[in-house]
């Protein structure tokens, strides 16, 4: 079947009340112009609305990505900043928005930032830049951005995106640890604010320095050391807790 018919059928459900993903003019027009296929092999799955896994890593499902570029709001000529790039997907559909030149993209994996660069420049985006970068750190040699999205969960705004935002920016990323919302935070203080929240989410956890999505099993690391251990004791009972002295207390 013709690729584009495929589109026009994907958007058409993601406008469709059931959904209800798509609500603006701007990002139906996007999403029924970029070649999903170009970043996926199975051409009829690319427009199937679920998500794969590739290199250790979540494509997002189309509603999943079209609910993140609503909220970022985005207008052409609006400097972008994508934060987990994974396959390019994402960052085609703002580069369709803002302008592919506009849009800056990041991720923590090598594997993926290529692919990521031979895909978007495959859909006809490649002046996208793709960089291997730690997400939380942004990419700050071209900041201020107008809008940053993230694609991955955190427990809080990092705050070296949060100071990449242009004053009256934008950040849009999944926030919460087992209980998720998609949130939209603004520059107002050092750990930005939280202006709105639309509605949960589920999102892998942001990756740093030392972890790996590639390997079976994440790296651990020192902080998840940490968070597990104390997870661990707050589940125990009272007769657990080594520091209890039992022969005192009676």
């Amino acid at each position: 079947m013709d690729p584009a018919v495929l589109r026009d059928d994907m958007v058409d459900s993601l406008e469709h009340e059931a959904k209800r993903c798509v609500r603006s003019e701007a990002v139906s027009v996007a999403m029924r112009e970029v070649p999903r296929e170009a970043f996926l092999d199975d051409e009829r799955a690319a427009y199937a609305d679920r998500s794969f896994e590739r290199h250790g890593t979540r494509v997002l499902a189309p509603s999943t990505a079209a609910r993140l570029v609503e909220a970022l709001a985005l207008e052409s000529g609006d400097e972008v900043l994508v934060v987990g790039a994974g396959v390019g997907y994402t960052a085609a559909v703002c580069a369709e928005l803002a302008g592919a030149r506009h849009v800056h993209a990041v991720d923590i994996d090598r594997r993926l930032v290529y692919e990521a660069r031979s895909n978007l420049a495959d859909a006809g985006y490649g002046e996208v830049l793709v960089d291997c970068r730690d997400g939380a750190d942004g990419l700050p040699e071209y900041a201020p951005y107008d809008r940053v999205l993230v694609e991955a969960a955190a427990i809080e705004p990092p705050r070296r995106l949060v100071r990449q935002l242009a004053a009256d920016g934008r950040l849009v990323l999944p926030l919460g640890g087992g209980e998720q919302t998609l949130s939209v935070v603004t520059p107002d203080g050092p750990g930005g604010e939280v202006v709105e929240r639309l509605g949960t989410t589920a999102f892998a956890p942001m990756l740093v320095e030392g972890e790996q999505a590639t390997t079976v099993e994440r790296n651990r690391t020192v902080r998840e050391d940490r968070e597990h251990a104390q997870r661990a004791a707050e589940r125990r009972k009272g007769w657990e807790q080594e520091w209890i002295d039992w022969d005192r207390e009676l």
